[in-house]
C-alpha cells in the first residue's frame, strides 16, 4: 500500500442558490474589506453584482478586479495584487471559472509573502499565514476550489508555474449549480472535459492514494453521466450540480495524486497554439489512457472506474471517453486547430519538460510525446 498524507481543507457549501451565503461565510473569517477577483463575462451575466451586495449586506467593503484573463500570467496577479494592496484587503473572494481561482491565489501569495510568483513555483514556499479565500467557481472543469496549487503563466516563455501551499486553499468554496446555466455551450463542453481528464488521471498516477483514488472514482461517476445530459439539455439543474460536485471531487483527488501526461502533452498546445486547454487535454486523453494500459496497476485502476461507471472494460471507457469528445465537439485534429507538423518535435520536447509527466505511470519519452501528437495530427 502506498504510505500517504492528505488533508482536506477546503469547506464545501453545496446547493442551488448558496452564493447567497458568500457574505455571511466571509463575515463568519473575519471578512471586511473584501476584494473580489473575477472576470468581465461573470460581470456581464451578473453575478458580480449579486456576490458584491451579498457582501455589502453582510457590512463587508468590496473592491472588485474584474481583468481576469484565460491562462493567467504574473503580469495578471501583479494588476490583481495592486487592487488589493491599495484597498487594504483581509478577505479574497475568487469568483469565476479557474483562472479567477488561480488569479486570486496567486494575488494572496504576493500579497501576504511578498515577492513574485516565481518565488513559490514549486510546493510549501509560503513562509507566512495568508488571507482567507473563498473560492466560487462558475465552471465545472478545473477543480481548483478544492486544490491548493495556483497556475500561473511566465508572459516570456509561457511555461506554467504550479505554485502550491497548504496555505493558498480556499477556506470555503461554494458550489452553486444556477452560476454554471450561464456558461456558453463551448466553455461547458471543455471545461467538463477537462474535469473528466482529471477523474481519469488521477485514478493511475504514482502518487494516488485509496484515499484520493475514492475522489477519483465518485468523480468519474458523476461526470461521465452528467457531462452528455448537460450538453444535450443546458438547462438540466440536477446535472449541473452533479458536474460540479464531480469537478471539485476531482479537485480533491488531484491534491493527493497528482495529473499525468494527458496534461503534460496538453500544456505545450496551450501555450504555443492557444489550443483551449479543456480541449488540447481531451484531445491528448484517449492516447495516453492506451499506452498506461501497459501498466497493470493502472490497468486496475481504469478498471475500477470502468466497473463503477457500469463498464464491462477499459477499452469501452475509452470508447465512452471518444464519445463524450465528439458530443462535445472535441474530437477534431491537430491540424484543424492550427497546429503545424513541423512544430511536433518541439512540442514533444515541451511536453517531456512538463512536470505532471513525472506521475505518470508509464514513462513517456520525447519520442512517445511526438508519436501521440502524430496520431491525432490529421
Amino acid at each position: 500500500m502506498t504510505p500517504f498524507e492528505f488533508q482536506i481543507r477546503t469547506r464545501l457549501v453545496f446547493g442551488v442558490g448558496s452564493l447567497a451565503r458568500v457574505g455571511e461565510l466571509a463575515r463568519e473569517y473575519g471578512g471586511r474589506r473584501v476584494l473580489l477577483v473575477t472576470d468581465h463575462g461573470i460581470v456581464k451575466a451578473g453575478h458580480a453584482e449579486t456576490a458584491r451586495e451579498r457582501l455589502a449586506q453582510e457590512g463587508c467593503e468590496v473592491v472588485l478586479y474584474s481583468g481576469v484573463r484565460e491562462n493567467p500570467d504574473t503580469e495578471d496577479v501583479a494588476r490583481c495584487v495592486e487592487t488589493g494592496r491599495c484597498a487594504q484587503v483581509d478577505l479574497i473572494v475568487g469568483l469565476g471559472g479557474g483562472s479567477a481561482m488561480d488569479t486570486a491565489k496567486g494575488a494572496n501569495f504576493i500579497l501576504t509573502n511578498g515577492g513574485e510568483m516565481r518565488d513559490y513555483w514549486g510546493v510549501g514556499k509560503a513562509h507566512a499565514e495568508m488571507l482567507p479565500l473563498i473560492a466560487i467557481p462558475t465552471t465545472s472543469g478545473t477543480g481548483s476550489e478544492c486544490q491548493s496549487f495556483a497556475l500561473i503563466s511566465d508572459p516570456k516563455t509561457h511555461q506554467k508555474m504550479a505554485c502550491g501551499d497548504p496555505k493558498a486553499a480556499a477556506r470555503v468554496a461554494i458550489l452553486d449549480p444556477e452560476l454554471t446555466l450561464s456558461q456558453p455551450a463551448r466553455v461547458t463542453a471543455c471545461t467538463g472535459v477537462d474535469a473528466l481528464a482529471h477523474a481519469l488521471e488521477t485514478a493511475v498516477t504514482k502518487k494516488r492514494s485509496s484515499l484520493s483514488l475514492m475522489f477519483s472514482r465518485e468523480s468519474f461517476k458523476l461526470i461521465l453521466r452528467a457531462l452528455p445530459r448537460v450538453l444535450l439539455e443546458p438547462s438540466d439543474q440536477v446535472a449541473r450540480g452533479e458536474m460540479q460536485l464531480g469537478a471539485a471531487y476531482a479537485g480533491l483527488a488531484i491534491e493527493g495524486s497528482m495529473l499525468g501526461c494527458a496534461h503534460s502533452a496538453a500544456n505545450p498546445l496551450t501555450a504555443g497554439f492557444g489550443v483551449i486547454h479543456g480541449q488540447a487535454v481531451g484531445r491528448m486523453l484517449p492516447g495516453v489512457i492506451r499506452r498506461n494500459m501497459k501498466n497493470a496497476e493502472a490497468m486496475s485502476g481504469y478498471l475500477g472506474h470502468a466497473h463503477a461507471a457500469g463498464l464491462d472494460s477499459v477499452e469501452s471507457l475509452v470508447g465512452m471517453v471518444e464519445q463524450v469528445l465528439g458530443q462535445a465537439g472535441l474530437s477534431g485534429s491537430l491540424s484543424g486547430l492550427g497546429v503545424s507538423r513541423e512544430s511536433l518535435p518541439r512540442l514533444a520536447i515541451e511536453a517531456s519538460g512538463q512536470w505532471t509527466r513525472q506521475f505518470n505511470p508509464v514513462d513517456f519519452s520525447e519520442r512517445d510525446f511526438l508519436e501521440l501528437y502524430e496520431e491525432v495530427f490529421e
